[in-house]
C-alpha cells in the first residue's frame, strides 16, 4: 500500500489517499474545503489513474469531513463511519458556522463500520479498531503486515487528541491508546490526523501523556 498525505483547511488536517498496485484507492478524512484543495486532491487521483472505491471518516469532527460531499459526488462512493459518530456528523451543520466554514455542504453516512470488520480495496485490507475518547465513534484502520495505521486524532507524535469537545473523554482516550494502539507492533507507523506520522514504539517511550516517561 502507498499512503499519500495532504494537509488541508485552517486546521491543517491530514487527508489520506491510500492505494495499491491495482490502482484502487480509498479516501480517508477529506478535509478539502477551498477550491484549490479540492483541485489538488482531484488532480492527484487523476494523475495516478486511481479509482476511488470508498470514503471513510475515522471520526466526524468538522475539519475531517469538509470534503465529504465533494468526494461522494465526484466519485460516486458511499460515506462510511462508525455508528456512534452519527451525532457528531450531524452537529457539523451548526459547528461549521461557528468556525466560519459557511460553504460546508453536509451529507449523511451511507454505511456503518465497527471493530472487527475490514475495509478492502484492490489487493489490500485494513482491520478496523474502535478507539473512542476524542470522538464517540472514532475508529482507526490498521494493516499490521504492512506496518500501517491510519489513526485519526487519537495519537499524535508526542501528543494525544483533545478531549474537551462534545463526546470526548480523557480516561476513555487513554484506554484506547494503551489497550488498542499500544497493542500494535512497535514498528507500526501511525499516520495522524494532524502533523507528522509517528511509530508505536516511539510513542510508548516518548509520549509525555502515555509513554514510559508520562507524568
Amino acid at each position: 500500500m502507498t499512503v499519500k498525505q495532504f494537509a488541508f483547511n485552517a486546521f491543517s488536517e491530514n487527508t489520506y489517499v491510500v492505494y495499491d498496485d491495482t490502482k484502487e484507492c480509498i479516501v480517508i478524512d477529506p478535509g478539502c474545503y477551498e477550491a484549490h484543495e479540492k483541485a489538488e486532491l482531484k488532480n492527484f487521483i487523476k494523475e495516478k489513474e486511481l479509482k476511488v472505491v470508498a470514503l471513510i471518516n475515522t471520526h466526524c469532527h468538522i475539519d475531517h469531513v469538509l470534503g465529504n460531499k465533494f468526494i461522494k459526488d465526484e466519485y460516486g462512493v458511499k460515506l462510511i463511519i462508525h455508528k456512534l459518530d452519527i451525532a457528531t456528523l450531524k452537529s457539523n451543520e451548526v459547528v461549521s458556522q461557528m468556525y466560519g466554514f459557511h460553504a460546508y455542504e453536509p451529507c449523511e453516512a451511507d454505511e456503518f463500520i465497527a471493530e472487527g470488520e475490514q475495509v478492502k480495496f484492490g489487493n489490500s485490507v485494513f482491520d478496523v479498531i474502535f478507539v473512542p475518547g476524542h470522538a464517540p465513534g472514532h475508529i482507526a484502520l490498521v494493516n499490521e503486515a504492512e506496518k500501517i495505521c491510519i489513526g485519526g486524532d487519537v495519537l499524535f507524535r508526542q501528543s494525544i487528541g483533545r478531549t474537551d469537545l462534545p463526546g470526548g473523554d480523557f480516561d476513555t482516550l487513554m484506554s484506547s491508546i494503551k489497550d488498542k494502539m499500544f497493542a500494535l507492533a512497535d514498528d507500526v507507523e501511525v499516520f495522524c490526523g494532524h502533523g507528522p506520522s509517528t511509530h508505536i514504539g516511539f510513542e510508548k517511550q516518548n509520549n509525555p501523556f502515555c509513554g514510559a516517561n508520562a507524568n
